[in-house]
């Protein structure tokens, strides 16, 4: 089974997606099952799992709700507000909806050292037993802050979105790579191969360009804790839905067939309970 481990679903709103500046216009439409279905037919992809863009427990619903409507769209990871005093309650709420799989903060909109507040990481304990995961979603600069978040909760399951993000359209590979290798010694932390286009140029990248990186994950994770994200619809301002899991694949050539379905599905559905 193919898995695309990481993909948007949204009803386009300007004041609910005010980050969708000029240069992400293409984006200023909706994007729905539908239109992820047809993008999975033709690439071969199997399953999906739902990512929050908005921070809001109706947009969790609303995708809760598709999922269970969906052939593909085999888990959901939500918002919910994790450094709440009432969360525990809404959190056993959630548990009990078997489509949810993790949840997720916007910690890159987020000020140094929110990921070191009491209250966030009372959340995060709370989450320990109930088998969701937390998405973690940084850039590059905060990925020692991750490390630390993630040294609080040895049992809790933790998966770094877009390979922590770095900035690679301003070669900002050396900064990245030793954090990143150091958050990857923490063995309860997968890691999603995602995001990487729009973080380089979106004109001028290139496979080879992109794929030291890749290499880097490779080494740190292991393939049985790395899985293919297309970040759907958000990299199509970069790269067509295709041609993301055309590179992976080409980057993947030199793995052994096992580790390939370990990276392109395998890990996904272990993780995320799919």
């Amino acid at each position: 089974m193919r898995v695309d481990a990481h993909h948007h679903l949204w009803r386009y709103d300007a004041a609910e997606y005010g980050w969708i500046d000029e240069p992400m216009r293409a984006l200023r439409q909706d994007f729905l099952p539908a239109d992820l279905e047809r993008e999975l037919r033709t690439a071969g992809v199997d399953a999906a799992v739902a990512v929050q863009a908005r921070q809001t427990m109706e947009e969790t619903r609303w995708l809760l709700e598709l999922a269970k409507q969906s052939h593909v769209i085999r888990g959901v990871v939500g918002w919910a507000a994790i450094a709440a005093e009432d969360f525990p309650a809404v959190l056993e709420e959630l548990a009990a909806e078997p489509l949810l799989k993790g949840l997720r903060h916007v910690v890159q909109a987020e000020p140094e050292g929110f990921l070191d507040s009491a209250e966030f990481n009372r959340g995060i304990a709370a989450m320990r037993g109930t088998g969701l995961v937390y998405d973690v979603l940084v850039y590059a600069p905060q990925l020692e802050e991750a490390a630390r978040f993630v040294d609080r909760h040895p049992e809790q399951m933790f998966v770094l979105d877009h390979m922590g993000k770095p900035a690679i359209a301003h070669d900002g590979f050396a900064a990245w790579a030793s954090d990143f290798r150091e958050l990857a010694c923490r063995e309860n932390v997968m890691c999603k191969v995602s995001g990487m286009v729009t973080e380089a140029d979106w004109q001028r990248w290139s496979a080879e360009d992109l794929e030291r990186y890749f290499d880097v994950a490779v080494e740190s994770f292991g393939s049985s804790r790395l899985m293919i994200g297309s970040d759907w619809p958000v990299l199509t301002v970069a790269c067509e839905y295709g041609q993301w899991w055309e590179t992976t694949g080409k980057w993947m050539e030199r793995l052994s067939a096992a580790e390939r379905e370990q990276i392109e599905g395998g890990v996904a559905a272990r993780v995320y309970r799919l």
